[in-house]
């Protein structure tokens, strides 16, 4: 049989957080490591040396360390509730560059020397296009979950986590409505799975059997 692949992964990371949904709703079993990002492995440096996670190393040696290419690979190989139907390229670049750039310079004003409030109220410019795509449909690219949703909703998730109380008295109902559904999801619960920081000679944690 061959290994299964392996994720390199961090919890809370927004980027790890949707390769893991991924993952999961594809049927992909992996051996999962949690990284400490103050101790980062060799194993994974060495597949990756830029050094972020996701880090997906396949049996036959081919790393995809993109979060992005990690979803549409194993959805590519498995997709039985279709998100594959529901990718929107520019929806999804529009959240990992300007949204993101206003989230990091919200959450972290002053490691970016940034004027929160400003960035809060640029990202807030976003959210509000997600509520009107939501007045149309109950998903981001229509009737169903799709992979749009899944690799933008873990960012609304740290976007809305900073100020919770400001974020739920903004008018986004159909927004936090959606997030709301997501974190409280059992594939949402199945993908925050805990795990200890994995070392060299750790017993294989396999994610599918896992969650």
């Amino acid at each position: 049989m061959p290994a299964d692949p392996i994720l390199y992964s961090f919890r809370r990371c927004p980027y790890a957080m949707r390769a893991r949904l991924a993952l999961l709703v594809s049927g992909t079993t992996c051996e999962l490591r949690e990284v400490k990002l103050s101790g980062k492995p060799a194993e994974m440096l060495e597949a990756s040396p830029k050094g972020t996670v996701p880090v997906l190393v396949l049996a036959d040696g081919t790393v995809i360390d993109q979060s992005l290419d990690i979803m549409r690979w194993a959805l590519k190989r498995n997709d039985p509730a279709g998100w594959l139907a529901s990718d929107d390229a520019a929806l999804t670049a529009a959240n990992d560059g300007p949204f993101k750039h206003d989230l990091d310079r919200y959450k972290y004003p002053h490691r970016h020397g940034s004027d929160a409030t400003a960035h809060r109220e640029s990202g807030l410019t976003f959210l509000r296009m997600l509520e009107a795509r939501l007045a149309e449909n109950a998903h981001l690219c229509g009737p169903c979950t799709g992979l749009a949703d899944a690799a933008i909703m873990p960012f609304v998730r740290q976007f809305a986590a900073v100020e919770p109380t400001w974020f739920e008295m903004q008018s986004l109902p159909r927004l936090q409505a959606w997030l709301h559904a997501y974190l409280n999801s059992d594939l949402f619960t199945a993908a925050m799975l805990r795990l200890p920081p994995w070392q060299p000679g750790d017993q294989p944690a396999r994610f599918a059997e896992l969650a």
